[in-house]
């Protein structure tokens, strides 16, 4: 609103000049009607004498010239016309002609003066009002949009496609879409969403850093899933089934950050606000939560989605409605293009730079050959990503060279391992038949029951096998299964982590455990509800950069320019326009015989 003054000001000057411009003609219009007046009485004649009061405005000549007497008038008149023509031409000769008056003014005292001044300030203080007063107003009913293109409203429709483009289309108010299991009430749209382009998104993003969290409490906003009182963001993730602990505690780390957000007055006023869809970690049923999200609970973005094979279906969703994509809980690589797809930002380190670090670790560390290397994968795009990071380790660390490597897989969502484990007893028998160097290591790109599930079937087979495990596998939840079956199943397993150990006391961590204790009493600190709290924490702090007019374009170019973030990872989170992963390292940990992790170095 008070953007507005400079333009008010400069509106009340052109009043003013106006007003002075009118009060200079009004004036030089009476003088030149004073000065048409008395010519009128100066060229009128007279029949008044040289002594008369008037004659002194008659013309010189005629002040000059011998006065006539009425004798010698008489002499000119013609004495052959009648009496009555000749007593009348007597007498209008001897008048003198009519001269049209000037129209009667009225005369323009100062009262008038000091009126006119009266209206035209008043005129003025109107306008100056409407400017302050009635513009935000009319913005805040959606009778204006500022800076942006007329809003097109589109018809309600029960379904969206692709091709409709409804990034920038009008909001409907959400239809009551059923939940799904373990999801928030949906909420109604508030706002309609304004078109903007990149480039202005871009520009918005480069201004200087907004205001301090909180300074601006009341704001207007014209996109979906942001009022001036909440901003919505959504997360689809299992909440039930054999991966519901890491859609669980991922859900539990971002609320955790939100609820210290708000407790300190949001950002700019708005509070943060976090909606639930189980997809059951199950591609069919992540379609149906991603269109609830979008058009049932109209959420401004997703952050924080659990899972490779349902990413691959809400990935293209959320990019075919220009839907900010940030910090979901996988490592593929679909998310992770060269370049970067405009709208994906992730947090974590891939899948690829997790299996590096353990292969280098294996083969330069523990001196292992690449040979004595398996994986043992989930059989889906989960899998197949960390199996490609293997691969690829692997075969630069031969220079170029490809060879095969052993992949023992399994069914997501099942616990189904006896396939995979007669696999890997078949090859190490051939090995031995050829007098091969033995396996001695298994990579795993599993869900936790399955991982606690093969290690238990191979642990009495192969002793001295060494087992690692991506981040993804829910590091806590693989502790708790493996101690369940005894001290010798779980000593030495090692996961990759892309946060720090939960038992540290780094400034972060002290944060996340001070937050977990106050928001969830009595659950345990987590490598994912970390990983949720991190993914928040960052998320915060670009909406907080990014100002309080908030929309996609604008909060994607602010990502593009936050560099050299420090939350106290001990590495700084930073994108640009051609990397969208905020951080890259990896951590290692190795659980111990108590089932707790400790921290090893990977080098």
């Amino acid at each position: 609103m008070f953007s507005d003054l400079p333009r008010c000001c400069h509106l009340l000057v052109v009043f003013q000049i106006a007003l002075n411009l009118n009060v200079i003609g009004q004036a030089d219009k009476q003088i030149r009607s004073v000065a048409a007046r008395k010519r009128v009485i100066m060229s009128a004649p007279s029949d008044d004498g040289p002594d008369s009061e008037l004659s002194k405005y008659a013309p010189k000549w005629a002040r000059e010239r011998p006065a006539v007497t009425n004798v010698q008038r008489q002499q000119h008149v013609n004495l052959n016309l009648p009496k009555e023509e000749h007593q009348d031409r007597r007498i209008r000769s001897l008048l003198p002609e009519p001269v049209a008056e000037p129209p009667a003014r009225r005369e323009d005292g100062l009262p008038a003066l000091m009126g006119r001044f009266v209206n035209a300030a008043a005129i003025a203080a109107l306008v100056a009002a409407f400017v302050l007063f009635g513009k935000p107003l009319l913005q805040r009913v959606g009778v204006l949009e500022p800076d942006s293109p007329p809003t097109q409203v589109s018809k309600p429709s029960s379904s969206v496609t692709a091709n409709e483009a409804p990034a920038n289309r009008a909001l409907v108010p959400a239809a009551g879409i059923a939940a799904a299991p373990g999801a928030a009430p949906s909420a109604t749209a508030q706002a309609q969403q304004a078109p903007l382009s990149p480039a202005q998104g871009q520009q918005a993003a480069l201004s200087p850093i907004s205001k301090p969290l909180g300074q601006e409490s009341s704001v207007n906003s014209a996109f979906r899933g942001v009022t001036n009182s909440e901003i919505r963001f959504g997360i689809s993730a299992p909440f039930t089934g054999a991966a519901k602990e890491l859609g669980q505690n991922m859900k539990r780390g971002i609320e955790m950050a939100f609820n210290v957000a708000n407790a300190n007055g949001g950002v700019y006023g708005r509070q943060l606000r976090l909606i639930a869809a189980d997809d059951g970690y199950e591609p069919a049923r992540a379609t149906a939560t991603m269109k609830q999200l979008y058009e049932g609970d109209q959420v401004f973005g997703l952050v924080g989605n659990v899972g490779t094979p349902t990413a691959v279906v809400a990935l293209p969703y959320a990019l075919d409605r220009k839907m900010l994509f940030f910090g979901a809980f996988t490592g593929a690589g679909l998310l992770r293009n060269d370049p970067p797809d405009r709208y994906v930002f992730n947090y974590r380190a891939s899948y690829a730079e997790e299996t590096a670090a353990v292969v280098n670790y294996l083969v330069k560390v523990r001196r292992l050959l690449p040979e004595q290397i398996a994986v043992f994968a989930q059989q889906d795009a989960y899998g197949d990503s960390g199996f490609a990071g293997v691969e690829k380790a692997i075969r630069s660390l031969r220079g170029g060279n490809a060879s095969p490597i052993l992949r023992l897989n399994y069914q997501r969502n099942t616990v189904d391992v006896e396939d995979a484990v007669a696999q890997l007893q078949q090859y190490n028998a051939q090995l031995q038949q050829k007098r091969h160097f033995p396996l001695k290591a298994v990579i795993m790109v599993p869900a936790y029951r399955a991982a606690a599930k093969f290690i238990e079937k191979t642990r009495d087979l192969y002793p001295d096998m060494i087992y690692t495990s991506v981040s993804f596998v829910g590091s806590t939840a693989l502790a708790d299964e493996l101690t369940l079956l005894g001290k010798r199943y779980a000593t030495g397993v090692i996961v990759t982590q892309v946060v720090p150990a939960v038992d540290g006391h780094s400034s972060l961590v002290l944060e996340y455990k001070s937050a977990l204790a106050k928001y969830f009493p009595g659950d345990a600190p987590d490598f994912v509800s970390l990983e949720g709290y991190v993914d928040a924490t960052v998320l915060i702090a670009a909406l907080q950069r990014n100002g309080a007019q908030l929309d996609t374009e604008r909060l994607v170019g602010t990502f593009e320019n936050l560099h050299d973030l420090d939350i106290g990872l001990g590495t700084p989170v930073t994108f640009s326009r051609s990397d969208h992963q905020g951080v890259h390292k990896v951590w290692g940990t190795q659980l111990d015989e108590t089932g707790h992790y400790q921290p090893i170095d990977l080098q």
